[in-house]
């Protein structure tokens, strides 16, 4: 089914991803970044100097000034992810739909000022730190404590599973400054590579996602200049959080919805072109039956994705509605991956096709950015009238 939500200037962008696909995204690269485990920062300035990342970020800071319009990071997602870079995929989203937000629409000037236009580059490599080995899904279990100290604060705690955490060289922290689990008892510091007392802990070994660096953070009395407070504000970090729950999750489904596309094309090729018994894997009935499910589904998730791209450009993308895309796209790219991974038969298991890399990247897509069952809680309790 064709997709009518691109315009031309959306085409126009495509064309330039898929040049700089062309030029910086071969199979050598990807086993590299596999092998160091993380994407070299040469690619990340060559991604800021092509103009594919720091899309949201304002004119006047460097960037492309696609504040509400996430057509283009989506146009980003399909053909890096189709490229078999998932990994990539994956450190652009960390920049620019889990760091670049809350600097463009929470921080002050003079953070905006500072920080964005490299960030626009890829010179600065931001991540967000929310998770602590204690406190996953339930952000307000965490544990690490932001204490007022003259002219700031001083950061004492760990987090963990952070996205770019190896490489960042400005993470976006949430801490507690205040007492109990109230909203008003956490707030957003910067903390900036280099401080005393911060220190990036390990790669983490994980099952997919090699080319990209997981890695655990930790904090001994940081201090952190009170001008490093996400907007100038104490106590609004949870609010913070909740603002920029809707686009991560979005984010997460389009990476979903671009992987389950790749590989119906990918298995649609493998089966045309391997045979059995004489005949194409795809000339058998069961082949056939399976490929159409997968291009059904395909389908019907590139239309609620769609209007969920509308939606957000329009400012009506709500919590819920996010939580629906996410778990629902997820779910629907697992089926996918796993049907096309069936029919590569012992290929599909060999991490030199990108099905199975594809594979096992998907895995953690439901569970970051909110497990899926907390995603399916937060549907409920609102159709429910829980608050």
């Amino acid at each position: 089914m064709e997709r009518d939500i691109y315009e031309e200037d959306h085409e126009a962008f495509r064309d330039l991803v898929k040049d700089f696909v062309k030029r910086h995204v071969t199979g050598e690269a990807i086993e590299k970044w596999d092998a160091d485990g993380e994407v070299d920062r040469a690619t990340m300035r060559a991604a800021g100097e092509s103009g594919l990342i720091g899309l949201s970020v304002p004119e006047e800071f460097g960037g492309a000034g696609m504040l509400q319009d996430y057509r283009f990071r989506a146009i980003v997602n399909e053909e890096v992810i189709a490229a078999g870079a998932g990994s990539l995929a994956g450190a652009f989203g960390i920049q620019d739909d889990l760091a670049v937000p809350y600097l463009v629409h929470m921080g002050t000037q003079a953070q905006k000022e500072k920080w964005l236009p490299r960030m626009a580059t890829g010179e600065v490599i931001g991540a967000l730190a929310m998770t602590e080995p204690g406190a996953g899904s339930d952000l307000r279990g965490i544990k690490t404590t932001a204490k007022k100290v003259d002219g700031g604060y001083l950061v004492n705690g760990a987090k963990t599973f952070i996205s770019s955490g190896a490489t960042a060289d400005l993470v976006v922290t949430f801490v507690k400054t205040g007492e109990g689990n109230r909203p008003d008892a956490f707030s957003l510091v910067l903390i900036e590579d280099g401080m005393e007392g911060f220190e990036h802990g390990k790669k983490l070994k994980k099952m997919g996602f090699h080319g990209h660096d997981t890695a655990e953070l930790s904090f001994t009395d940081v201090f952190v200049p009170e001008e490093n407070l996400i907007g100038g504000a104490e106590g609004k970090g949870f609010i913070q959080l909740m603002m920029n729950l809707p686009l991560e999750r979005l984010s997460i489904g389009v990476a979903g919805a671009a992987a389950a596309q790749a590989a119906l094309d990918w298995t649609v090729a493998y089966t045309k072109d391997r045979e059995a018994f004489g005949e194409r894997i795809i000339d058998f009935q069961n082949s056939r039956f399976a490929i159409a499910d997968m291009a059904t589904t395909v389908d019907a998730l590139w239309a609620y994705i769609d209007r969920a791209l509308l939606a957000y450009k329009e400012g009506k993308l709500s919590a819920e509605e996010a939580a629906k895309v996410k778990f629902w796209a997820t779910e629907r790219e697992w089926e996918v991956l796993d049907a096309g991974v069936q029919l590569h038969g012992g290929y599909g298991y060999i991490t030199e096709y990108p099905i199975a890399r594809a594979f096992l990247d998907a895995r953690v897509h439901r569970i970051y950015g909110g497990t899926n069952e907390i995603m399916r809680e937060i549907v409920g309790r609102q159709i429910a009238g829980k608050r």
